[in-house]
């Protein structure tokens, strides 16, 4: 996948999405359609410090590390969360951008108006 821009994500009832656009967006929400990605993705947004690594998280999860591990690997890899290497130990914050995008898809009048 490239390096997501986020600027790819118009609302689904704007302009048809391009596949590239849709390959970009299938993998952000395929990333936070997991609820322990879901959860992760929550635990470090909310954090005081707005990020987290892997030691912080391992308490709020009955996973094994590399599990926690694992699944940060493919938050990252979709462009949900930026990582940083300090010591031993990685870092990681969320892209507010990624989040932006996904939201905006789904930010149309169009979508706004429709009923349950």
């Amino acid at each position: 996948m490239s390096d997501p821009g986020f600027a790819c994500c118009t609302p689904l009832t704007g302009s048809a999405m391009s596949s590239e656009q849709a390959e970009e967006l299938a993998a952000l929400l395929k990333a936070l359609a997991d609820p322990v990605r879901l959860r992760m993705v929550s635990l470090i947004a909310s954090s005081e410090a707005g990020e987290a690594c892997v030691c912080d998280l391992n308490e709020a999860f009955d996973l094994t590390q590399a599990t926690i591990s694992h699944h940060l690997k493919v938050l990252h890899s979709a462009g949900i969360l930026d990582r940083e290497k300090r010591g031993v130990w990685v870092y990681y914050a969320v892209r507010p951008a990624a989040l932006s995008a996904v939201a905006n898809v789904f930010s149309s009048p169009a979508l706004a108006g429709a009923s349950a």
